[in-house]
């Protein structure tokens, strides 16, 4: 910082105006004062720069890891969003994804939280997830009517 730098040069100047002695306890106290305000506005110019080339690189992994996202993740073939569910875990609110065939399976299946290990859904229609309950409850009712 050009500024902290020059304050601390008129700083110098002042005490160079003000005819003390060097020698004089007055005269070595501002002097060394004086100093070590220069020596800290030099390590914090180095610190700024420091600082600065951090977020260059920190900003080019971003952009690197953004790219390298997108191969992945957008171009895989046969991963349609209607080929898996979303649901929130009613514990921690995690989004959890899960392929759809889940639903279909004739086999009990439970999906878990990968954050908290929480049951957020099971195919066997007595189970209510936390982010559609109405919608299972609804089809599980359906189901037994029909069997009435």
């Amino acid at each position: 910082m050009e500024d902290l730098k020059s304050r601390v040069a008129y700083l110098q100047g002042l005490s160079a105006g003000m005819d003390l002695e060097k020698e004089s306890k007055e005269g070595r106290l501002l002097s060394s004062i004086i100093d070590v305000l220069g020596d800290f506005a030099s390590s914090f110019n180095e610190l700024q720069e420091a600082q600065e080339q951090l977020e260059d690189y920190l900003e080019s992994i971003d952009e690197d890891l953004y790219s390298l996202e997108d191969e992945i993740y957008d171009d895989r073939p046969g991963m349609d969003d209607d080929d898996y569910m979303e649901v929130e875990c009613p514990r921690c609110g995690e989004i959890v994804c899960f392929d759809r065939d889940i639903v279909d399976d004739e086999d009990v299946i439970e999906v878990t939280c990968p954050n908290c290990d929480e049951v957020v859904f099971v195919n066997d229609d007595t189970y209510a997830s936390a982010d559609e309950p109405e919608l299972l409850e609804g089809r599980a009712e359906a189901e037994h009517e029909d069997d009435l």
